[in-house]
């Protein structure tokens, strides 16, 4: 179920995927292909002197690869991407920072936990998360015929990122970079990813907002085996609240979807449409304890794939 949106989209058309597109002076829009229902994902590349500083990289997989040594001909002319700044530590997003490091030198930006995160799920004993994953599901009255897929999920994160840098720059809530010469602000989210890093341009009314902040979706809020007593939908409903302080007629770019402007009554949006799925998790416990896989059939009454 997706939330209503009513968010301005801008209109300057979108890149073909694997392609750029400038949306400002110096910010160029690349959509790249993920293999999945959700088909694309939004990153940003900043001009930045002799070279680029890249928001998120996009999937580890081959075709991105592809698409980027193609768009290192036709967008980048040859200029290498000297920085990335991944907004957190989803494969989507942080895939391809390894294999940057190698190509061009690139430098990992992000925050502590998120490369904590990305290194613990490159290296992790397949095993050992295999077993972790099994008990959590169960537990949550997930039927045991459903279990093996669930399993096998748990190769999708390794499979899909290239060896993470075994260093990086962290970055922190209200922290500043310099992009030839414009200051972003470092805006600390949580609730999707547990230190997700938005970047905000008061100088030129610009929020690239990451998976935060998407026009048509609310980003995927979820409890994981690795922390199974964690409560992520408060930490994001608390960042919603918090983005307010940011000015409304900021133009987002978003990880997914098109770029869009009314930020304020985005996040109320989503907002709503949370409290409303939390009403509706309560009113399918009102007659007695539910498993969350039972509940889970009320909130999305389809069929589920493993992803």
């Amino acid at each position: 179920m997706k939330p209503p949106c009513t968010a301005q989209a801008l209109d300057v058309g979108r890149p073909p995927a694997g392609d750029g597109h400038a949306v400002a002076p110096g910010v160029t829009w690349v959509r790249l292909p993920l293999p999945y229902a959700l088909d694309h994902v939004n990153v940003w590349l900043l001009a930045d002197g002799a070279g680029s500083t890249l928001v998120d990289t996009g999937h580890g997989d081959e075709p991105t690869r592809a698409a980027w040594e193609r768009l290192s001909r036709t967008v980048l002319h040859g200029r290498p991407v000297s920085r990335v700044v991944a907004t957190h530590h989803h494969p989507d997003h942080v895939g391809l920072a390894g294999w940057m490091a190698e190509r061009w030198g690139s430098e990992l930006w992000c925050t502590q936990t998120e490369w904590l995160w990305s290194r613990l799920g490159k290296i992790e004993p397949m095993g050992e998360a295999q077993a972790l994953a099994a008990a959590f599901y169960l537990r949550a009255g997930v039927p045991p015929e459903a279990i093996p897929a669930l399993r096998e999920r748990c190769k999708a994160y390794p499979a899909n990122v290239t060896p993470v840098p075994p260093s990086f720059r962290r970055l922190a809530d209200g922290d500043e970079i310099s992009v030839d010469g414009t200051a972003w602000r470092v805006v600390v989210g949580r609730g999707h990813a547990p230190e997700h890093a938005c970047l905000f341009s008061a100088e030129r009314a610009i929020l690239i907002s990451g998976d935060q902040v998407l026009p048509h979706i609310t980003p995927n809020v979820s409890v994981w085996p690795q922390e199974p007593e964690a409560e992520p939908l408060s930490e994001y409903l608390r960042t919603l609240a918090a983005l307010e302080r940011l000015p409304d007629d900021v133009l987002v770019l978003p990880s997914h979807g098109l770029p869009f402007r009314g930020l304020h009554r985005r996040l109320r949006q989503l907002a709503e449409h949370h409290r409303q799925r939390i009403d509706a998790v309560l009113a399918a416990c009102a007659s007695g304890p539910r498993t969350a896989w039972e509940v889970t059939g009320v909130l999305f009454p389809r069929d589920l794939d493993p992803h």
